[in-house]
């Protein structure tokens, strides 16, 4: 937790912005993982945590945007409790250690929510992405869970998002710590990565580093040799030399601000051939993009800038060919790059995601592409001071996309499909670094860069 005086300072801000009505923050109850008292390790709602602070199940609270009154929905541990978790500081002390002066049960939420909306005020809530919230709020509300993503509050949805992208002093330096550990995860994996290792074992060491040095990985850990899967998590295959491993992990502290990185490994230790060509390529546009970034630039011309840089590679190497503007704007270089170039970071690894990309990645300004490859783009607004980012370009052979393509004949004037073919099985490269927005442009988080170009990498990697 941070001082009280952040999370007061916050729900300020918050009233700031909303002129009536009622705000509702539900917090996460605990998920059983196969019965009900074993459950998964808790993970508190996001916006919850960011203006309430309390990393505890069962909890909600409300502001009254009229009054300015606020109030937590929380409930003292019973004496069975105790026998369980031990004696546990009383509510009313938890909310005064967050500057929150009213407190009331937790089964009292649903009849205050029901009383306010007879007086005739809003009542602002977020979208709720667990059942166990959806059916609370039809119970109290008597909105069906299919309508309530649809019904939840834009204007509230707007000024958090307003509020938790600019990241303020507290929140980069747990962001520099997570980066510190996320760093400890890769430069461990790099460094033990041998042919004959199972992929699993490489992710077991990482998630021990992500659990003992902070909370858990802060998203599931995507290392596999068949980096053309996005989501890579099956981990069954044994390390062989010559492959390319392609690792995606970061680190979610105690106080659950997250890191991501990915960097692609070869197994052996050497990258050999068109491999160290295709990674150098995507090296070259990670570095461009990086050092792009900048208040005001438009994250999406970023994106297309790496775009443009893949496909004039890509046409050096012989797999690519016609003018390169032309090639993007038909969105031809997402047969290999057909992903976004990155995605907001803090609270959550995709930061605000529950929320809706469409209000944190987009604005008034700019609506997402329709296009494969450019619809998938996260962020595509100007970058702001205090954004924080990831940078990750990529290369990757699909065969069944390539397949399909030559078959459709799409982008076949700018993709030669029969040089392609050699690479199937290739795999993938991605290279993923976190960076904050600055006055001056950009600065990398964490200590220090982990090792990115082939030599660092090799050196690494050596017996």
């Amino acid at each position: 937790m941070f001082s009280k005086e952040i999370y007061v300072q916050r729900r300020k801000a918050l009233k700031s912005k909303m002129n009536q009505g009622i705000g509702l923050f539900m917090g996460n109850r605990e998920a059983p993982c196969n019965y009900k008292d074993n459950t998964y390790p808790f993970r508190q709602d996001s916006s919850f945590l960011y203006f309430f602070g309390l990393d505890e199940p069962n909890l909600a609270a409300v502001i009254d945007f009229d009054s300015g009154k606020e109030i937590l929905f929380a409930d003292d541990v019973s004496l069975d409790d105790i026998v369980w978790t031990g004696p546990l500081p009383k509510m009313q002390e938890k909310a005064e250690l967050i500057g929150v002066k009213h407190t009331s049960s937790r089964n009292t939420l649903a009849g205050f929510i029901q009383e306010e909306q007879k007086k005739g005020p809003v009542i602002h809530f977020l979208p709720p992405y667990r059942s166990d919230n959806m059916i609370e709020l039809m119970d109290m509300m008597g909105i069906h869970p299919n309508e309530q993503k649809e019904k939840a509050s834009e204007q509230l949805i707007r000024a958090i998002v307003g509020l938790r992208m600019i990241k303020q002093p507290e929140e980069i330096a747990e962001l520099d710590k997570a980066c510190n550990l996320g760093y400890a995860m890769h430069y461990t994996a790099m460094k033990l990565a041998k042919p004959g290792m199972v992929e699993q074992e490489l992710v077991g060491i990482m998630e021990g580093i992500a659990v003992s040095g902070g909370y858990m990985p802060s998203f599931p850990i995507i290392l596999t040799q068949n980096g053309e899967v996005m989501h890579g998590h099956l981990h069954h295959q044994i390390l062989e030399k010559g492959r390319l491993l392609l690792i995606d992990a970061g680190a979610e502290l105690q106080s659950h601000y997250c890191s991501d990185f990915t960097r692609t490994l070869p197994v052996g230790g050497v990258f050999q051939g068109i491999a160290r060509d295709l990674y150098t390529l995507v090296l070259k546009a990670n570095n461009h993009c990086i050092s792009m970034c900048a208040p005001g630039v438009s994250f999406k011309e970023v994106h297309l800038t790496a775009a443009r840089i893949i496909t004039e590679g890509l046409k050096d190497l012989g797999l690519m060919k016609g003018d390169t503007e032309e090639a993007v704007a038909a969105g031809a270089h997402a047969a290999f790059f057909p992903t976004g170039l990155g995605h907001n970071m803090g609270l959550d690894v995709h930061d605000m995601e529950d929320l809706g990309e469409q209000f944190v990645g987009y604005d008034s300004t700019v609506s997402r592409s329709t296009q494969f490859g450019l619809k998938s783009l996260r962020m595509a607004r100007k970058l702001e001071i205090g954004n924080v980012m990831t940078v990750e370009p990529g290369f990757y052979i699909i065969p069944t996309l390539l397949e399909l393509w030559k078959k459709e004949g799409h982008n076949a004037s700018f993709i030669d499909f029969e040089k392609c073919k050699p690479l199937y099985g290739f795999g993938g490269i991605r290279i993923e670094d976190d960076l904050l927005i600055t006055k001056e442009g950009y600065r990398l988080l964490g200590n220090k860069r982990l090792p990115v170009t082939p030599e660092e990498i090799e050196e690494v990697m050596k017996d």
